[in-house]
């Protein structure tokens, strides 16, 4: 699959409920959709991946939910191993900003896949005020970081809602647990970001662009086809 049409996008899919969601929403509305994964091994296990592709396999059989909009997601996801990157967002300069470093990271990694596919914009499973990174106050600071612009279909939608599209596409069921990706944040995260400290923290680390780098050097590609 080749992107460079006007409506690609590089989706961010967490193993959550919210992000295979957003990606149903997105490929029903005509989109062309390149999976990314961003593992947190070796702090966690391959668990959130093998969940994404789980939910990904599923959106994209043609006899699933999707039917005939199910050929518009690549094959392939692409997995970038993060987790000794954001242990570095540990020290007690920068751990309250761990989630926006997080997200920050995670932008900029969905932009670099992007210049690779021609995808025109990322595409996220973020609603708002639903955890600390998605704070009004959060979301400008994390958005700051991409190249492209964000595509947010869920943004306003409270978490009922998605649980409840996520059963009926039949996501849910693969989706469903615990959420790994906070093992490192901190108790009391910020909740409206400053973007001069974000910064300078991530400067003190050799800058957002090269720790992203080294991140992408590590990608992998898993078959999405089961």
């Amino acid at each position: 699959m080749e992107g460079g049409g006007d409506k690609v996008a590089v989706a961010l899919v967490s193993g959550g409920i919210d992000s295979p969601v957003a990606v149903a929403r997105m490929l029903k509305s005509g989109w062309t959709i390149f999976p990314m994964h961003c593992s947190q091994e070796p702090i966690t296990g391959r668990e959130a991946e093998e969940k994404t592709l789980g939910t990904l396999s599923l959106l994209s059989n043609p006899h699933g939910p999707l039917a005939e909009n199910s050929g518009e997601i690549s094959d392939k996801l692409t997995v970038i191993p993060v987790g000794e990157t954001l242990s570095m967002f540990t020290e007690p300069k920068s751990h309250r900003d761990y989630f926006v470093h997080m997200k920050r990271l995670f932008n900029v990694l969905g932009c670099m896949v992007a210049d690779e596919v021609g995808a025109t914009h990322l595409l996220t499973g973020e609603n708002l005020g639903q955890v600390s990174s998605q704070t009004l106050g959060n979301l400008g600071a994390v958005e700051k970081s991409s190249n492209r612009p964000i595509l947010r279909p869920l943004l306003g939608l409270d978490k009922q809602e998605i649980i409840d599209e996520a059963r009926t596409l039949g996501t849910f069921d693969v989706s469903k647990g615990p959420e790994l990706c906070d093992i490192l944040g901190p108790k009391h995260p910020t909740t409206v970001a400053n973007i001069v400290r974000l910064e300078e923290n991530e400067d003190n680390l050799g800058g957002l662009t090269k720790l992203a780098e080294k991140c992408y050097s590590q990608r992998r590609e898993e078959s999405i086809l089961q």
